[in-house]
């Protein structure tokens, strides 16, 4: 039986853990072969042990991702190699201090801005000629509801990935002619180190996994998916559109 990505390039960044890395397997699991994207080499070698398990292949990069510079040689490298990426998926991201913004240096602030903004854009920029060259290029990246709720204390975090909405939002409008379908995934609270790390009182095993939230992921990776610039609620299943302030 012929998997329903098979034959199909995905990337994915954050890949060494947490959604990243459940969104890899499900993704290998349909057939996709893998270009994982991580810091942490050991967590990128764990998900190559286990999608070759599960009888699937990968492609390693082991790379920070504000090696703005790393990710144009990777473009290059995949252009190289494959001639064309099928399903981008940005998932990395850091979650910054938890601190009122008067206290914030300048330096955790552009950090943060750096992997889940700055990253996401360069990735934009150096995957698009390859997305445009698959026959239906798919665009997801990971947002959080932060960007929304403005919650105090979560400065650099929420003012990042509503800069990524917005980022990727212009992108969707921008590829409406094209082949390539962008869209937004909203996650929620879900059982992640970095999740944990924001909430240390929280007890986790009233979160859904990673691996559940992958399972909603997947279609929106698959070439039958039709919608752009849409944001897709996990808590509530919900497909959502963008509207104006009221």
């Amino acid at each position: 039986m012929t998997l329903p990505l098979t034959s199909r390039i995905a990337l994915v960044s954050g890949a060494s853990r947490g959604i990243g890395y459940a969104a890899a397997r499900a993704l290998a699991k349909a057939g996709a072969h893998i270009v994982a994207v991580a810091r942490t080499q050991g967590g990128l070698e764990e998900l190559d042990d286990e999608i070759r398990k599960d009888g699937g292949s990968t492609t390693l990069v082991p790379l920070n991702l504000t090696d703005f510079d790393g990710i144009a040689r990777l473009g290059a490298a995949l252009h190289e190699r494959h001639g064309k990426l099928d399903i981008l998926l940005g998932n990395a991201g850091v979650a910054g201090p938890s601190s009122p913004l008067g206290h914030i240096d300048l330096k955790p602030w552009n950090d943060v801005m750096a992997i889940n903004a700055t990253a996401n854009f360069q990735l934009i920029r150096c995957m698009e000629p390859l997305l445009k060259n698959s026959d239906a290029g798919r665009a997801v990246f990971v947002t959080s509801a932060a960007a929304h709720k403005a919650n105090a204390y979560l400065g650099p975090y929420a003012a990042s990935k509503a800069a990524l909405e917005t980022l990727v939002r212009v992108w969707a409008e921008e590829t409406t002619s094209t082949k390539i379908r962008v869209n937004l995934f909203n996650p929620g609270p879900i059982r992640t180190r970095m999740r944990a790390s924001v909430f240390p009182g929280e007890d986790p095993m009233t979160l859904d996994t990673p691996d559940q939230a992958a399972q909603c992921i997947l279609p929106m990776c698959a070439p039958d998916w039709s919608e752009t610039g849409k944001l897709y609620d996990y808590p509530t299943r919900t497909l959502l559109s963008f509207k104006p302030p009221a």
